[in-house]
């Protein structure tokens, strides 16, 4: 990948500082934790690397992904007129329960636009980064675990990463709130751009949700049957899938043939003073932005949408 990294040498300087740093307090958490479940889960989510997408494995399933986003999802991408250069940090809403087809297909997309001249790594709950086949799919894909260590080190070499602060709040909403970007109260995004140095992209995108549509959120079932504290999962939702019905959302599914359409919205540029990144207010102000940018997204696109579950 050539170089058009445009920040200045001072600002590469603190994104590279700031990436050790979060190396070296993510290596003495894990290490904290080393027995149990949770244990298994630091050590197998802590594998990572920034090779990027696998483009054998990429080439092998191209023929899947371009019938699910071409004709199955008929997707509509827009917005690249929007995108700096690089590094950025792309911020959005995912859903569609565990499976966030809307996620996916921005990744689809981004390496069908780029290939390998510009690498896009998305980033994943530790929890699906453990599982042995799951998570080595998601490596092969340039996933990263959603951690500040394997973020803040591709920013610092000039990756783009993107990220769904919301996590399983925002996939598993129900879908009556389809349409409300929700990205959970967690502002630690706007502190690693600060520190990396690099704008914020928001994605708008609607459409997920309909692909397999959740019921309840299942916050109480999720305590009753303690996931939240053996998986880091606070909800255990119940959503109409194919071919099962109504069931548990984490059951394997075929998704509904909805009509996903996504927007990349303006960035909002940061202020790269290191300093500003314990200034809660300013952290609060830039979070209500991108949460806002992508809430106007959505609204734009919702209004394309003809019928309720296949737009």
């Amino acid at each position: 990948m050539a170089d058009t990294d445009p920040r200045p040498t001072a600002v590469r300087e603190q994104s590279r500082q700031h990436a050790d740093e979060a190396r070296r307090k993510m290596s003495e958490r894990r290490s904290a934790h080393d027995g149990g479940i949770n244990g298994w889960l630091n050590e197998r989510a802590g594998r990572w690397d920034l090779s990027g997408q696998d483009e054998a494995t990429m080439q092998r399933q191209k023929y899947l992904w371009n019938f699910l986003v071409d004709h199955w999802f008929r997707m509509e991408f827009d917005g690249w007129e929007n995108l700096p250069d690089p590094p950025v940090l792309l911020v959005g809403i995912h859903s569609g329960a565990p499976f966030v087809w809307d996620a996916w297909t921005v990744g689809v997309q981004w390496w069908r636009r780029f290939g390998q001249e510009r690498p896009l790594h998305g980033t994943a709950h530790d929890a699906l980064m453990a599982i042995p086949l799951i998570g080595r799919y998601f490596r092969a894909m340039g996933v990263l675990p959603a951690a500040p260590d394997s973020m803040a080190t591709a920013l610092a070499e000039g990756r783009d990463v993107a990220v769904w602060p919301g996590g399983e709040v925002d996939s598993l909403r129900p879908w009556v709130e389809r349409d409300v970007a929700n990205l959970a109260g967690r502002a630690g995004f706007v502190r690693m751009a600060i520190r990396a140095g690099v704008p914020i992209v928001p994605i708008a995108t609607v459409g997920g949700a309909d692909a397999m549509p959740v019921l309840i959120r299942g916050d109480r079932l999720s305590r009753a049957l303690r996931l939240d504290k053996m998986l880091r999962l606070k909800v255990f939702p119940l959503a109409v899938s194919l071919p099962w019905g109504i069931a548990p959302a984490a059951l394997p599914q075929l998704p509904l043939p909805a009509k996903i359409r996504t927007r990349l919205m303006p960035a909002v540029s940061i202020d790269h003073d290191p300093d500003r990144a314990e200034d809660d207010d300013y952290v609060e102000q830039k979070y209500r932005e991108v949460q806002d940018s992508i809430q106007r997204g959505m609204d734009a696109l919702a209004r394309k949408r003809a019928l309720p579950l296949f737009g």
